[in-house]
């Protein structure tokens, strides 16, 4: 009887639902009484991170990574060689002489920012406009143009199209055209390093255009779950070929979509070498040190054509190309700072630029007179032993060519 008037004063008990807390297993949160749909825009936009202005003045002198004047320098020159072998290699494709090119205009502080911040083992996948980082790396000029013009030096053996650059010393995966294939890969790559325990990171570059591809949600997701020490870099640069940012998506860009998969993100200044440095060198410390991923993107422009198959004149004014060429450049903005403290005059610019132009053109004009991988490379590098069907296109191909050996003059081609 008693313990029956106690279940019955328990039942009676008024029951408090504002102390009743959610136990659903897929997300963490409270229990609202009120129909609200969550806006878009609540905030403003998240904030973008610099360390100079315009003008190469230091904002906020804690934030000054406080490089040597060597380090700096190197930055300057690596960002202008870069842009002196940009336009030498964009002429010799409007001349006919290499079949395609993408330049890196605008976009130079994001890659050599970035480059500096990372360790020499570092594992990189690129999307196609990070050439800078593989320079900043040491890849000698000599064979960004074997690569261009696929003769018998390029380490692709002649068979990627211009720009699809790859080095395995340097630790830079060969690129590959299909827009956000590397985001996946990369996830795995970090993943795998993780597992070894090798105090290794992986930064993985792409636009803000291939973060709308799904292999992008793929690899965000994979790398928040398995905690990789993954960094991601979106290079935004205001538009994906002839797609601007305001068809690309209706979000606060793409940082914003960091929290949702439950990485750290930040929004830099990619116009800003310094701060792109200083984000990207934190990312990389926090990243090894408490395996997860980091989302940073970098806000820039591109100040060329897409590419050599694009006219960019078609879907944006002259006069927006030219503020960010003159006006927020991030290779002046460095020489503004190098001025200011009597790193570099006048003298030095003109020096330096006849100097680099020089070695380019020795560079080009090397490529362009060696001769052609040897044709029996077309079937190697795939199978250990030549399998019989690969045997019988090799043989195919060599009796077409001697049938026809007026149209393919061997001669320009390694024996």
């Amino acid at each position: 009887r008693h313990s029956l008037c106690a279940a019955v004063q328990q039942q009676q008990q008024p029951f408090d639902s504002s102390l009743e807390k959610p136990q659903f297993p897929g997300a963490s949160a409270e229990f609202v009484d009120r129909l609200e749909f969550i806006q878009p825009n609540v905030i403003s936009g998240i904030p973008v991170y610099r360390v100079m202005d315009r003008q190469g003045n230091i904002i906020n002198p804690s934030e000054d990574p406080q490089l040597s004047k060597e380090t700096v320098l190197n930055f300057y020159q690596k960002m202008t060689l870069l842009n002196t072998m940009d336009r030498i290699l964009y002429e010799s494709q409007r001349q006919g002489r290499i079949s395609f090119y993408m330049t890196n205009y605008g976009e130079e502080g994001t890659h050599i920012g970035s480059a500096a911040a990372l360790e020499s083992n570092d594992l990189v996948f690129g999307q196609y406009r990070e050439a800078g980082v593989l320079m900043y790396r040491g890849f000698p000029l000599d064979l960004f143009m074997a690569q261009c013009y696929a003769n018998a030096d390029d380490l692709g053996k002649g068979r990627q199209m211009p720009v699809h650059y790859g080095c395995k010393d340097l630790h830079f995966v060969t690129i590959s055209s299909p827009l956000a294939t590397q985001i996946p890969q990369a996830a795995g790559a970090a993943y795998a390093l993780k597992r070894e325990n090798m105090n290794r990171a992986v930064i993985c570059y792409f636009g803000e255009g291939a973060a709308s591809e799904g292999d992008a949600h793929a690899g965000f997701n994979f790398s928040a779950t398995l905690e990789c020490p993954l960094i991601f870099f979106c290079r935004n640069n205001g538009y994906a070929i002839s797609t601007p940012t305001n068809e690309q998506y209706r979000g606060d860009g793409i940082a914003a979509r960091g929290p949702g998969y439950g990485m750290l993100s930040i929004r830099v200044d990619g116009n800003d070498v310094f701060a792109v440095y200083n984000a990207t060198k934190e990312a990389r410390r926090r990243a090894v040190a408490e395996n997860q991923p980091f989302l940073i993107e970098a806000m820039t422009y591109r100040i060329g054509h897409h590419s050599t198959s694009d006219d960019s004149s078609a879907y944006r004014s002259v006069d927006e190309v030219n503020y960010w060429d003159k006006q927020d450049h991030p290779i002046s903005r460095l020489r503004h700072y190098m001025t200011a403290r009597g790193w570099w005059s006048e003298d030095d610019e003109r020096s330096w630029r006849n100097q680099s132009r020089k070695t380019v053109m020795e560079a080009f004009e090397k490529a362009e007179r060696r001769l052609k991988p040897n044709p029996e490379l077309l079937f190697t590098d795939v199978y250990q032993e030549m399998n019989p069907t690969l045997a019988k296109q090799r043989e195919s191909l060599f009796r077409h060519i001697q049938q026809y050996k007026e149209h393919y003059p061997l001669d320009l081609y390694e024996k």
